[in-house]
């Protein structure tokens, strides 16, 4: 198994200036593995969800070579629900319901196939829980990678560290990457979060685009600039999936991989927003991501004069 990836597997329902949805998939596990999915044939998710979550889903992600068998079903319970309203600029959102159900004693446990994982992606769960996925592998993986958000560093910030201590990985964006470090600087943010055990940090700037600090290198990806934007519930995900898909893909962990990582991370982010939900993951190709990507390229590269 290349991939093993937790997270949540919900429903969201969500309101943009663009429109409305009632019940939709979503949840962080749901979209790193569609998004990984392209660049790797087999993977495992680890997750949970109620006897009301479609089994049609579930057969969709079975198609796209994502082994389900960590995905515990409680016919007796509810699904993970979320629903949000997004204000205009997008960028901030106001939650309006939370009902935890199957995920308030959620307890990962991972199939042998997903033990045995070469890569292993923690989505954005309470540390302890994330930790608990570290201590179940059976061999430690290549690259370790995981997401968290100021919540947890508000009411947990003792287990952040220590989980940090064995990740290799840390995507946060950057309103969370100055409360993790405490100062302002980005760059300066960056030294104190490496600090705290993972190496390789990504720091997300949202329509900014995103930063990769890796030994003694800088990364800037850009965003793209795309004509619409419906629904940004799930873009960080997806990019966190790209990322994590495209390195399992590939032989080296270089820094020119983590960049090109990143592209693909973002490419994959910029079509999750285009439709809500998981709509438009589901209609592209590799075609589709390959041209986005180069899109990127083509949006970042100049040469100087002579």
């Amino acid at each position: 198994m290349k991939l093993a990836s937790v997270g949540s597997v919900a429903f969201d329902a969500i309101e943009t200036p663009f429109g409305k949805t009632d019940k939709i998939v979503g949840g962080a596990g749901t979209y790193i593995s569609l998004a990984s999915s392209f660049f790797l044939e087999k993977q495992s998710l680890i997750s949970v969800v109620g006897g009301d979550f479609p089994k049609e889903f579930l057969e969709i992600l079975k198609s796209k070579g994502i082994d389900i068998s960590g995905v515990e079903i409680k016919n007796a319970e509810k699904t993970f629900f979320w629903s949000g309203r997004y204000h205009t600029d997008l960028n901030s959102r106001d939650t309006l319901i939370t009902e935890l159900n199957v995920l308030g004693d959620f307890q990962p446990v991972l199939p042998d196939a997903a033990r045995n994982a070469d890569f292993l992606m923690l989505g954005n769960l309470s540390p302890s829980v994330q930790f608990s996925v570290i201590e179940q592998m059976a061999v430690r993986p290549k690259l370790i990678a995981m997401d968290t958000m100021n919540f947890w560093m508000d009411i947990a910030l003792d287990d952040l560290k220590q989980t940090l201590k064995k990740v290799d990985v840390l995507i946060i964006n950057d309103e969370e990457a100055r409360q993790l470090s405490g100062v302002y600087s980005l760059r300066k943010a960056a030294t104190v979060i490496r600090a705290m055990g993972p190496q390789i940090l990504i720091i997300k700037k949202g329509e900014h685009g995103a930063l990769l600090f890796y030994e003694q290198n800088i990364f800037y990806a850009p965003a793209l600039p795309l004509e619409e934007v419906f629904d940004p519930t799930g873009a960080g995900d997806t990019f966190a999936g790209g990322f994590i898909g495209y390195l399992a893909s590939k032989p080296k962990l270089d820094f020119e991989t983590m960049k090109r990582a990143i592209i693909a991370g973002s490419a994959l982010a910029s079509f999750c927003v285009e439709k809500f939900g998981t709509e438009r993951l589901l209609e592209i190709n590799h075609t589709d991501i390959y041209n986005r990507m180069q899109a990127f390229v083509s949006l970042s590269t100049f040469q100087l004069e002579d």
